[in-house]
């Protein structure tokens, strides 16, 4: 497991390199939800969502003969575009593999900074290329397997902690569990009090089935939220979260969607479902904590188009 001198370090490799987004107050979402709420808006993170401080993170760290031969990744989105701009901005050769569901945006943005795309059928598909493309010499940038990486991703709650005020909650979405494992680390060394609560959706719960076999086991991939869709989580992030983390909720997919038009209506930000699904889950918190609770929410990424989460809305009969 990482610990918090691995996101120390992380902070300061990646200074200047990455945005130290706001951590606010929102009045909306504390009318809304009944309790006080801060956010800590990582959809204002350069390439759109936390995912490049770990990618920055991982990019720094290589050796000169390893930045030659360049990158390669899988994602679901928002892990690819980050790599890819990033790599960019770093002079480094990136490719991505990315399954077919992934928003289209994701594989323009990624095409358009330069990387090399491929696409899959699937995110299992996508996942079983990488062996292949390490073989031809690329290092594999994991999108949450890999401690250099976990330790960028943790910066966030080294940020929040020291921004945020008085918190007895945060909330923090999980995919693979690359985020919650690095902000745990922070928080439990910062705010050791606080508890800390991770939010999945139903058809990629690889966190809360991993938990309750007793360690990470394959899931089925079935949500519309791809940003979230890990096939397994690995035992570097199950442990962290296993040890750290209070409790992983899951949401149903519409749930996540109405909390992307929530964050808009009542926050004024355009988050994507991967951060809505804070929302219903936020509401469950606060049921079981009672008054008292005062909620941090890690607003994780904004890179969904009006028109994808429009055409979801429409899915799942919601205005």
């Amino acid at each position: 497991m990482i610990g918090i001198s691995d996101v120390e370090a992380a902070a300061e490799r990646i200074a200047g390199h990455v945005v130290r987004t706001p951590t606010l107050p929102s009045p909306g979402l504390t009318t809304l939800l009944g309790a006080p709420v801060t956010v800590k808006l990582e959809l204002l993170q350069r390439t759109g969502s936390f995912k490049a401080r770990g990618a920055t993170a991982k990019l720094l760290s290589l050796s000169e003969q390893e930045r030659a031969a360049g990158v390669v990744a899988v994602s679901g989105g928002n892990h690819g575009i980050a790599l890819s701009m990033m790599a960019a901005a770093l002079d480094v050769k990136a490719t991505v593999v990315m399954p077919r569901s992934a928003p289209a945006r994701a594989v323009e943005i990624a095409e358009s900074a330069g990387a090399s795309v491929q696409l899959t059928d699937d995110m299992a598909g996508a996942f079983a290329l990488m062996p292949q493309l390490q073989e031809e010499g690329l290092t594999l940038v994991h999108p949450f397997d890999d401690p250099v990486l976990i330790a960028g991703q943790g910066t966030v709650g080294l940020e929040l902690a020291a921004d945020a005020g008085e918190l007895t909650d945060v909330l923090v979405s999980i995919g693979g569990g690359g985020l919650i494992a690095g902000v745990a680390t922070a928080l439990r060394d910062r705010r050791p009090d606080v508890r800390i609560w991770g939010v999945e959706t139903e058809g990629a719960e690889a966190m809360s089935r991993a938990l309750a076999a007793g360690g990470p086991v394959p899931v089925e991939l079935t949500s519309v939220v791809s940003t979230l869709s890990a096939p397994a989580v690995s035992p570097l992030t199950y442990e962290h979260v296993s040890t750290q983390v209070d409790e992983v909720l899951v949401v149903s997919d519409r749930e996540a969607v109405q909390g992307t038009l929530d964050l808009a209506d009542h926050a004024k930000v355009w988050a994507e479902p991967a951060a809505g699904c804070l929302l219903p889950a936020a509401r469950r918190v606060l049921e079981r904590v009672g008054e008292g609770a005062r909620l941090g929410l890690v607003v994780c990424g904004g890179n969904a188009t009006t028109g994808d989460v429009m055409g979801w809305a429409e899915r799942f009969g919601l205005r």
